[in-house]
């Protein structure tokens, strides 16, 4: 009877078994799901990336004790320029010095790359009113996203009569006048050495070579 009792006192197993599976399939299917989750990831850290990048670019120009993580006043400015987020129709410079002021503390001079965020946010609404603000954002992002900061201005050289007169080949006197032609250009070797004339005529005569025409001219 206790034999009996021990047995009854067992728990049943209600679960019902597992129908076998294609564990080649379970792998791909698990494959997918990893590389769909790390495209999106990826793509959206990419986009990210790109607008700090631009940021931090900005935020260096012309200052070699920035470290990037704040911009100036000026260098937002600029990227609103260089980037043509100002179309002076929608978006003016005034405009963009209201946000930035409006963005930043009282008492700083700089934005981070979150306020930059938002002054961006601002800046859509008035840049593309014909879209939703979603969209507006995501299309001045687009604006600025690899972007950097346009060099503008080349150095020229400066003229001056000093230089002019060191130039000018036609008022060269003495031996460095000997080293050009009339035209200006170099002699070359013929205007450093002196080279001896053997053609038989005296140095200066004007109707040199002429001799070997005349004997045939009379024969």
């Amino acid at each position: 009877m206790a034999d009996n009792k021990a047995k009854s006192t067992k728990p049943v197993n209600k679960t019902p078994p597992k129908s076998p599976s294609d564990p080649a399939k379970d792998r791909a299917a698990k494959r997918l799901s990893y590389d769909s989750n790390s495209s999106h990831e990826g793509a959206m850290a990419g986009e990210v990336g790109a607008l700090e990048e631009a940021f931090r670019k900005f935020a260096i120009h012309g200052d070699t004790r920035a470290t990037g993580k704040e911009m100036h006043g000026k260098n937002w400015s600029k990227l609103c320029k260089d980037c043509h987020v100002i179309d002076g129709k929608n978006v003016t410079i005034t405009d963009v010095d209201i946000v930035f002021s409006k963005i930043k503390g009282k008492s700083s001079r700089t934005i981070t790359f979150e306020q930059f965020k938002e002054a961006l946010q601002e800046l859509s609404r008035k840049r593309f009113k014909d879209k939703s603000d979603e969209e507006a954002v995501q299309e001045i992002y687009k604006l600025i996203e690899g972007k950097a900061p346009i060099i503008s201005g080349v150095t020229k050289a400066i003229s001056s009569p000093t230089v002019s007169r060191l130039t000018d080949t036609s008022k060269f006197t003495g031996s460095h006048k000997e080293r050009f032609d009339p035209s200006g250009k170099g002699r070359g070797k013929a205007g450093r050495e002196d080279l001896v004339d053997t053609s038989g005529y005296v140095s200066g005569y004007k109707h040199a070579g002429t001799y070997d025409h005349k004997v045939q001219g009379s024969k």
